[in-house]
């Protein structure tokens, strides 16, 4: 992950200005993703549809999410903003098949418990005095670690491996938001302005959506595995 240097030039009026476009280009794509997930659902014929077509839609997202993240300094904020919003849309379609798989009480718990976590994490990632860009190469191989072990999962089918890889996604998506705001803290700081400042909400909201999304999806895990037992 990129880091940006910081300089005591910028206001606190910046920063946060920044941060708050940050956020409302998160919730926006986190309240589409929660409206077409619900809307789907509660269509029979077109949950069945998105069932149906739910590969090229995952392979569509994978795009979406990739080009996002490597051509993020080259797309005009416009464009960004446009893929960040479809890409969250084809969340929703996909995501339809948690409200169908699992208990609504159960999503309902694990998103606001996601959403309490993830506000404590930004908070912290915010006010948090030391340096964290050091834990950025840290977090790039905790993730793919954790890619391994769902992969392997997938054929072993332990429940106690479920149950820890479950644990150690919460953790790790909660550290990635402390870090990931300190370093969108940092970007505002550094001086980013117009166009340029646009662009980079929209890379960090969709940094923050990621966190959240993975956060809310291992804390799903553990909710719905505690009810089953």
């Amino acid at each position: 992950m990129q880091t940006y240097p910081t300089t005591t030039a910028q206001s606190a009026d910046v920063v946060r200005t920044f941060m708050a476009r940050t956020y409302s280009w998160m919730a926006a794509g986190l309240a589409l993703t929660a409206g077409i997930a619900w809307l789907t659902a509660s269509n029979d014929a077109l949950a069945l549809q998105v069932l149906q077509l739910r590969f090229p839609l995952m392979l569509a997202q994978l795009a979406l999410v990739f080009g996002l993240s490597m051509f993020s300094q080259r797309l005009n904020s416009a464009v960004a903003g446009t893929l960040f919003i479809a890409y969250a849309a084809l969340t929703g379609l996909t995501f339809s098949a948690i409200l169908l798989a699992f208990d609504r009480s159960a999503v309902t718990a694990a998103f606001a418990t996601t959403a309490g976590t993830f506000g404590v994490m930004s908070v912290a990632g915010f006010v948090i005095k030391r340096d964290l860009s050091a834990m950025g190469r840290f977090f790039m191989f905790a993730v793919i670690g954790l890619f391994v072990a769902l992969i392997v999962n997938m054929f072993v089918a332990s429940s106690a491996l479920t149950l820890v890889i479950s644990i150690v996604g919460v953790l790790l998506f909660a550290g990635l938001t402390v870090y990931d705001t300190q370093m969108l803290k940092n970007m505002a700081l550094s001086g980013v302005t117009g166009e340029m400042a646009e662009r980079a909400s929209i890379n960090g909201a969709l940094r923050l959506y990621l966190d959240f999304i993975n956060m809310f999806l291992f804390i799903l895990r553990l909710f719905s595995g505690s009810s089953r037992s």
